[in-house]
């Protein structure tokens, strides 16, 4: 039987039944959602714990009732390998690496009850930490992924192998320092600054704290509760705000960990696979809107650029330029994905007769593409063009109607 453990059960239409504990547990995940959280429980085993509760009513009358009745599939522990097969697909379909995936089954071995998985992303400018949310049922062994988080850091990045580590200093003489590692760097600020004492927080390289703290950089220092040092090459990256957003998922659908990645750095990214509040599916360019604002859900709303609705098409414009790779067919669809996903991937082109390499990136917003050099100087898109660009007053006029863009607020 599977019942919405966030609401009270009112009538018999609010009970799922199934003869098969399988399809009842698939049904649970189904309708999964953390502000409304499914149960799959046998109805024994249901019954038994309402019998029992109505025998402790009847032979104590003062018997609480906030003794909650364990109505739980959870047998010895033991971990569920569909639900551990089920969420590998989903994060391999998302993107997520080889060794996150190894991660999130040690802790479902474990039986942790809820864990977050943690990693970080090069960005154009500074880095992408991601950190991704699990949870168990409270009712069964099944382990449930709905959302992960990206946040943009735009000063100092970790090199391959480093984390931060926090050394604090113990209060009373004779115990050991405290040491925490973190690879996400919000969380290893947050916490370094939520110390009292003598602090340190660093940079290492290392999979053990020995290591971290043998190899580590100092950034910032505290001294009696007050940070005094805060390194140069780090004050950006520790004074600055963040920007990030979360991103809901369901069964290995919504938004790619490198969608999510270049999404957050003000990429627009495109999706054949979105679907409207009518069920109704459809295809858009999607970008974040910084300008409004975050909703009540402290996430940004999206602008949407529908396909082919607003007259974008990437084919099209790419054909108007000087690009090598667009002469390879295979290389061709490797570089409209790329652009798709929100990258900016490397060309190749010419500048007064000579090879150039360029970064370019998909803005559907305008019905253009941009250019950027090696360094990440823009340049102009003109002097690229297979045929001479069009006036000033042409590009002007196209501009202006490309603004009748469509918006959609969502959450993602």
């Amino acid at each position: 039987m599977v019942y919405d453990t966030d609401h009270l059960i009112n009538s018999p239409y609010e009970l799922n039944c199934f003869f098969e504990e399988i399809d009842a547990l698939e049904h649970a995940k189904e309708y999964q959602q953390f502000f409304n959280w499914h149960e799959a429980v046998p109805i024994s085993e249901m019954l038994n714990e309402l019998k029992q509760l109505q025998r402790n009513l009847l032979l104590e009358p003062n018997y609480s009732r906030t003794s909650e009745p364990d109505l739980s599939l959870k047998k010895n522990n033991i971990m569920n390998l569909n639900n551990l097969e089920d969420l590998k697909d989903e994060m391999k379909r998302l993107g997520f690496k080889d060794k996150l995936i190894s991660e999130m089954e040690e802790h479902m071995k474990n039986n942790v009850p809820e864990f977050k998985l943690h990693d970080i992303a090069k960005a154009t400018k500074g880095q992408v930490d991601l950190t991704l949310h699990f949870k168990q049922s409270g009712q069964s062994e099944f382990y449930y992924f709905n959302k992960f988080e990206v946040t943009h850091n735009q000063g100092k990045t970790l090199q391959e192998g480093q984390k931060y580590v926090v050394v604090t200093q113990p209060e009373e003489a004779g115990k050991q320092n405290l040491i925490k590692s973190f690879l996400n760097t919000e969380e290893a600020i947050s916490f370094f600054k939520k110390q009292t004492g003598n602090s340190e927080l660093a940079i290492g390289k290392g999979d053990n704290n020995k290591d971290l703290v043998a190899s580590k950089t100092m950034v910032a220092n505290m001294e009696n509760g007050k940070v005094n040092y805060v390194n140069k090459e780090f004050q950006r990256t520790y004074y600055a705000n963040p920007i990030s957003q979360t991103f809901w998922v369901e069964k290995g659908r919504g938004f790619k960990a490198e969608q999510a990645v270049n999404l957050i750095q003000g990429r627009s990214v495109y999706r054949d696979d979105m679907m409207n509040l009518s069920g109704e599916p459809y295809k858009a360019w999607v970008k974040l809107d910084f300008e409004k604002g975050k909703d009540r859900f402290q996430n940004y709303s999206t602008n949407q650029f529908h396909d082919p609705q607003y007259g974008f098409d990437l084919n099209k414009v790419l054909d108007r330029f000087n690009i090598k790779e667009l002469e390879d067919p295979a290389k061709r669809v490797l570089l409209e994905d790329s652009l798709k996903n929100g990258n900016r991937p490397f060309v190749t082109t010419e500048k007064d007769g000579q090879p150039m390499k360029l970064f370019i990136e998909a803005v559907p917003r305008y019905s253009q593409i941009n250019m950027y050099a090696e360094n990440g100087k823009p340049e102009k898109r003109e002097q690229f063009l297979k045929e001479p660009a069009m006036s000033a007053t042409q590009t002007k006029d196209k501009g202006k109607e490309q603004e009748l863009e469509q918006r959609q607020g969502m959450r993602v």
